[in-house]
């Protein structure tokens, strides 16, 4: 009986010492917990901040002053900035793919007049990539198909020049000379190249106002101006809005030279062979091929772009192609676009 009650008394102990184990246990993760919370929420305290986005007071697209005092004309233009700002991964693709293409867009609006800053309506319609929309808008400037034959563009199955920067930059510079004269104003140009001249006329007439500001748009053209004005901004001074771009994050001009061709190619993969590259490589400077063949019933000549010797070595392109050569700390690459507007 009192050995019974002994290894009762023992197995009341351990179940006790357990309990205690086990209630200590938790009380001390807990307490553990609570620190990690507490200090979890102090280094969130310290470290983490998002902050509001000061307006900038003297903005203007093409020379034209935007009226920032508006208090709608401010507050859309303080959305633009906070999307683009607080969108990192693409403003940093931005910034990347501007490095490349700008220097081939800029040259044309010069040669036609332009203003430097419609380079950045490219990066809003496309982001700089020969993009495809819902509605069948094609390439860096989004020609539907009509708008781009009526400015000189080759679209069927086989070619379209819609995929071909410098030909379709030269038919969005058409565009905006034309809707210069009509209204005499660089900003509506640039609204009409979004909705489309007659769309803008119909809401000039119905509205008795010829300023961007002053319409009444549908949403995507009422923005339009303002993601201008932020793109403009931010990739002018990336430091300002807190992005540290090196030289060498930036994407690097591809050097190539000109192929002409006046008669049908029944094969581009061997013609590319032919040329030391291959199909892809072919497709991927020439996109505006839209077949494996060219027939060119009419003997059109076409420039063929081939990429030189060391194109698919990039830290060769890093080293060779770009103002600068590799750089390791983060700079402020406001003073590389300031050498890109000189073109003005």
């Amino acid at each position: 009986m009192n050995h019974f009650i002994t290894n009762n008394r023992k197995r009341i102990i351990a179940i006790l010492t357990f309990t205690a184990g086990v209630l200590m246990a938790n009380i001390i993760n807990y307490n553990y917990s609570i620190r990690l919370d507490k200090q979890y929420i102090k280094d969130f305290n310290k470290g983490y901040r998002i902050f509001a986005i000061n307006t900038p007071k003297d903005l203007n697209f093409a020379g034209e002053k935007v009226p920032i005092n508006n208090f709608e004309v401010r507050e859309n233009i303080d959305r633009e900035f906070l999307i683009n700002t607080y969108w990192q991964s693409q403003s940093i693709l931005f910034l990347k793919r501007s490095h490349r293409w700008f220097k081939i867009i800029e040259p044309i609006l010069k040669q036609y007049k332009i203003p430097n800053d419609f380079k950045f309506l490219a990066l809003i319609e496309s982001g700089l990539t020969n993009a495809v929309s819902s509605a069948g808008a094609v390439g860096f400037w989004q020609f539907m198909e009509p708008t781009a034959k009526q400015y000189g563009l080759q679209v069927d199955e086989e070619v379209d020049e819609r995929y071909d920067v410098e030909k379709s930059t030269i038919a969005a510079c058409k565009f905006f000379n034309e809707a210069f004269n009509q209204y005499h104003n660089w900003t509506m140009a640039a609204a009409a190249f979004n909705m489309g001249s007659n769309g803008l006329n119909k809401q000039v007439d119905l509205q008795k106002v010829n300023n961007y500001y002053d319409l009444l748009l549908n949403q995507e053209t009422s923005r339009y101006v303002f993601r201008i004005l932020a793109a403009k901004e931010i990739l002018g001074n990336p430091k300002k809005y807190g992005f540290y771009i090196r030289k060498s994050d930036l994407y690097p001009t591809i050097p190539t030279h000109n192929f002409k061709v006046d008669s049908a190619i029944t094969n581009l993969t061997d013609f590319a062979f032919k040329l030391d590259i291959n199909y892809k490589v072919l497709k991927i400077f020439n996109p505006w091929l839209r077949k494996p063949n060219l027939s060119n019933p009419t003997s059109k000549t076409y420039t063929i772009k081939i990429p030189n010797k060391g194109f698919d070595d990039y830290e060769y392109l890093l080293n060779n192609f770009s103002e600068t050569n590799l750089d390791t700390n983060p700079i402020d690459t406001s003073n590389y676009y300031l050498l890109s507007d000189s073109l003005n």
